[in-house]
């Protein structure tokens, strides 16, 4: 019986890391100290799931606390809090 060969494999993360090389490298992200310095407690608005959401909106979430919108997409959004990141729903009624 004879066995057959396959050829090695490229996963796509291998594919990404090479084209990765010749990308813009992206800009660090802010910490949430430099997101919420010195920003008073009236900018924040209540962390609501109906409402819709946008980059750089800073809210309050009754559990999490002061955070800002870090990204947005349909119907999640990742907010920085203090305590880390959180995806979350947006716009839904």
């Amino acid at each position: 019986m004879s066995m057959k060969r396959s050829k090695p494999r490229t996963s796509a993360r291998q594919a990404n890391d090479e084209t990765s090389f010749w990308a813009k490298p992206s800009a660090p992200e802010m910490t949430w100290e430099e997101a919420t310095r010195d920003k008073p407690d009236e900018d924040f608005m209540p962390y609501v799931m109906s409402a819709r959401l946008q980059v750089g909106q800073l809210v309050a979430h009754a559990k999490f606390g002061r955070g800002v919108v870090v990204s947005a997409e349909a119907q999640r959004v990742e907010i920085l809090f203090e305590d880390g990141k959180k995806k979350l729903g947006h716009g839904q009624s």
